[in-house]
This record gives C-alpha cells, sequence and structure tokens, in this order.
C-alpha cells in the first residue's frame, strides 16, 4: 500500500513538473508577445499590437483586459470589423473600451448596436463621451430631438463647445427663443464660430419681430443654410411647410434644402410655383435648380420672371448675366451685369461681378472692367474679394507690378483667401518667377483638394509643371 501511494506521489509530482514545462514557455511566450504589442503601441503600429495584444491574451487566459487592449489596437486601426470581435471578448469593458466598441459599430454601420454600446457605457460609468457618441448617432439618424437630449446630458457632465454650438443649432429649430444663449456662449469659448452665430443671432432677431411661425421659420432655415447646416435647414423648412401649406417659399426653399443634401428638389419647387408663381423668390430658386441641371435657356427664363416680379433687385440681374454668359451671349451678360451695378451703384459686390466678367470672358477689360473693380475698392477698401478682383484686373490689363502689390494685400488681410493665392500665381507665371508661382499653386491645391480652386490649381501645374 505504501508502494502504491509512492506511485501515486511519483505520478502526480511528474505530471506538475510536465505542467510547468509546458506552462514556462507558454507564459514566456506570453510575455514576449505584451512586450511586442506595448512596443508597437509605442510607435503606433497598431496593427501589430493589435495582433500581439491578442495572442498575449490568448497564452495569458486570466488577463482579460489584454482582449480590450487589442480591440482599442484594432480600432485605431480602424479595421473596425477586428475591433468588434476583439472588444466582445474581454470579459469587462472600461469607459474606452464601451466607446471604442461604441463607435465601431457606428463606422461599420450597425446603429443598433452602437447605441446599445454607447448607452451600456453610460450606465457603467455616466460617460460625457458616451454622450456625445450617442449624440452623433442620433444626428447620423436626423433624430434631432434625441440629438438635443444626448448633447444637453453630455454638457452637463464636461463642457465641450462644439456639443455647446451644435446644441444652439438644434435648438434654433427646436426651441428659436433658447437658442441665442448657446450659440453666443460657444462664440464666446471658441472664436471660429463668430460668423455663424453673428449670422444666426441676426435672423433669430429678424424672425422674432414676424408674427406668422410659418415665415419665420423659413427665415430661421435660411440662416442655417448661409452657414452651411442644411440637414437642420431641411427641417426648418418641413416645419415651415407643416404650418402652412400654402406657403409657397416654404417649399420652394425646401426643394433647395433638398438639392444641398442630395436630392432632386424638382417636386417641392413646382408645388411652390403652383402656389405662388408671381414670387421673385420662387423663380429665383428654379432658377438655380436649372442651373444645375445644366439647362440654361430655363434658367434664364426664371430669372427674367424672377427680375420682372422684382425689378429693383440687383441680384437678379447678376443671375441674369451669368444664364447669359452660360449660353454664349457676352454682350446681354454685360448689359446684365452693368444693370445691376445701376441698381446698387454704393454695391461693391455688383462693381466685382463686372470687374471679373470683363476680366473673365476679355470682354471691355480696360474700359469698363478695370475701373468697375476700382470702384468696388473704392466702396470697400478693406474687403479681400474686391482687393482680389482689382489685383485680377491689374494682372488682366498687364500691370503686373500693381497686381502683385494689391494681392499682397489680399494675402496680407485674408491669407487663406485661395483666388487670391491663383491670381498671385498667374502673376508669377506671367513675370518668369516660376518657383513663387509653384509654391502658391501647390498651397491651394493642398488646402482644397478636390474642390473648385483646388481643382484650377491643380490644371494650371500640369499645365506650367508638367
Amino acid at each position: 500500500m505504501v508502494v502504491m501511494q509512492n506511485n501515486k506521489l511519483v505520478i502526480y509530482a511528474t505530471a506538475m513538473l510536465l505542467i510547468v514545462a509546458l506552462l514556462v514557455p507558454i507564459l514566456a511566450m506570453g510575455h514576449v508577445r505584451l512586450n511586442e504589442a506595448e512596443a508597437a503601441l509605442q510607435v503606433m503600429d497598431y496593427a501589430t499590437a493589435a495582433d500581439s495584444f491578442s495572442r498575449a491574451a490568448e497564452l495569458l487566459p486570466w488577463r482579460g483586459d489584454l482582449w480590450e487592449q487589442a480591440g482599442l489596437a484594432a480600432s485605431k486601426q480602424r479595421d473596425y470589423p477586428k475591433a468588434i470581435m476583439l472588444l466582445q471578448r474581454a470579459p469587462d469593458l472600461s469607459e474606452e473600451g464601451w466607446l471604442a466598441l461604441g463607435y465601431s459599430y457606428y463606422l461599420s454601420g450597425d446603429l443598433q448596436s452602437a447605441q446599445v454600446a454607447f448607452e451600456t457605457g453610460i450606465d457603467k460609468y455616466s460617460s460625457a463621451r458616451a454622450y456625445g457618441g450617442l449624440a452623433q448617432l442620433f444626428r447620423a439618424r436626423k433624430e434631432w430631438r434625441s440629438e438635443l437630449n444626448a448633447l444637453q446630458d453630455q454638457l452637463r457632465l464636461q463642457e465641450d463647445v462644439r456639443a455647446r454650438y451644435r446644441l444652439g443649432l438644434l435648438l434654433t429649430v427646436l426651441a428659436p427663443e433658447e437658442a441665442l444663449p448657446q450659440l453666443k456662449l460657444a462664440a464666446s469659448e471658441d472664436a471660429q464660430f463668430d460668423p455663424a452665430v453673428n449670422t444666426l443671432q441676426a435672423a433669430l432677431k429678424d424672425a422674432s419681430g414676424v408674427s406668422n411661425v410659418s415665415r419665420r421659420m423659413v427665415m430661421v432655415g435660411r440662416a442655417l443654410g448661409l452657414v452651411h447646416e442644411w440637414e437642420l435647414s431641411m427641417s426648418a423648412f418641413e416645419k415651415a411647410r407643416d404650418l402652412d401649406a400654402e406657403n409657397a417659399e416654404a417649399w420652394a426653399w425646401l426643394g433647395e434644402a433638398q438639392q444641398q443634401t442630395g436630392l432632386d428638389g424638382r417636386e417641392a419647387l413646382d408645388r411652390a410655383v403652383s402656389l405662388d408663381h408671381t414670387s421673385a423668390t420662387v423663380r429665383a430658386l428654379r432658377g438655380l435648380y436649372w442651373n444645375r441641371q445644366g439647362n440654361y435657356e430655363q434658367m434664364l427664363a426664371e430669372y427674367l420672371l424672377a427680375a420682372g416680379y422684382d425689378p429693383n433687385n440687383p441680384a437678379w440681374q447678376a443671375s441674369i448675366g451669368d444664364a447669359y454668359i452660360k449660353l454664349g451671349d457676352l454682350v446681354s451678360a454685360l448689359d446684365s451685369y452693368q444693370h445691376a451695378t445701376d441698381l446698387a451703384p454704393e454695391d461693391s459686390t455688383y462693381w466685382r461681378l463686372l470687374a471679373l466678367f470683363c476680366a473673365e470672358n476679355g470682354v471691355h477689360v480696360q474700359d469698363v472692367g478695370l475701373p468697375a473693380a476700382q470702384k468696388a475698392v473704392e466702396i470697400a477698401p478693406s474687403d479681400p474679394l474686391a482687393l482680389d478682383a482689382l489685383g485680377f484686373l491689374y494682372f488682366s490689363t498687364g500691370r503686373f507690378a500693381n497686381a502683385e502689390q494689391t494681392l499682397k494685400s489680399v494675402l496680407e488681410l485674408s491669407p487663406g483667401y485661395l483666388p487670391a493665392h491663383i491670381h498671385i500665381a498667374m502673376n508669377y507665371l506671367t513675370q518668369g518667377d516660376r518657383a513663387a508661382a509653384f509654391s502658391e499653386l501647390t498651397l491651394v491645391r493642398d488646402a482644397d483638394e478636390g474642390g473648385p480652386n483646388g481643382r484650377l490649381a491643380e490644371q494650371l501645374l500640369k499645365q506650367y509643371f508638367p
């Protein structure tokens, strides 16, 4: 019996030795993988970090936290399906982990699972950032009231100027009387919001004096469009339409907002003209529609009607001029631009448009275009757009020294005004300064990649620097 017991002890000891012998290299390899993962994180090699953390987690099964680390690395690598798979294997997640899981679902298009992840993170950690994720999700769904509630909860826990500004935008549609304090606070914290807040403040002030609620909402929607918030703008116009289904301008502006957000808009515009065919605004917005469709005859017809119904508005004359250019009738275009300056002789905008028309089309550049540009600057001497037009007209009339001096003054006033960079590059090319021209054009190309100025800069670079 003693022999049997001794044999059992020997077998047990041998088994333990075998287990230890097997575990030691496994543990060692697990720590090697862990060290690899941490080293990869240091150099932001997130793909390697994700793989190494997951291998370490397999080799060190009591380290459940390593699955989260692997998932976080995969999310930083933007491999969201992999991040989801790894994070789901973690026995528990930190606040950061729930955020990563929520955004991984969100960026994979699974909004329902993203909502569950964000809400779980909120339940466990009362996370301001998770409320921010929820707000982003509700924004994608266009669930404005839910987005507003999420933003309010986010701001209750942590100040965030962008969230504050977004809250103000939502309130312009959902509760206009509450919007301005939020917008002003955002602008006081970050000056980049000043121009948009000033635009919205003016619109809210004007709207407050209008008794018709539908018309007030149209004014709010137009302001949101001016600050490039077309999704919210469309909601404002829909609200205006619902408040008064006979409001032709609400329908017309709804059509414009639909186009701005990738929809056709034709049905709403047709409804608008059926309600009020003599509205200059309705006709002008239909003119924009036909312009985008490339139907310039119909564009011209709409703007001629707008000018007939509202003959003292110079904007319609400028748009008529644009239509004539696209139809190849430069004589009529020149007449329309000059008519616009007659209607608004103290507005630099129309003198500038006349000057640019002359320069870009080679029409009366010396005797009409240059004086028009000079008049625009006389009216608005600190306006970068007017100064840029003058610089371009100097260039177009061979006054290269004057052009360079004027365009440099534009860039001192407004370094980010890209057309001036293009115009001064053209001036440099004419004078043989290729290095300076190349520098200006590459700046524009990189700053506006895919945009109109960027495309023009790219075209000039290919032409002059093949």
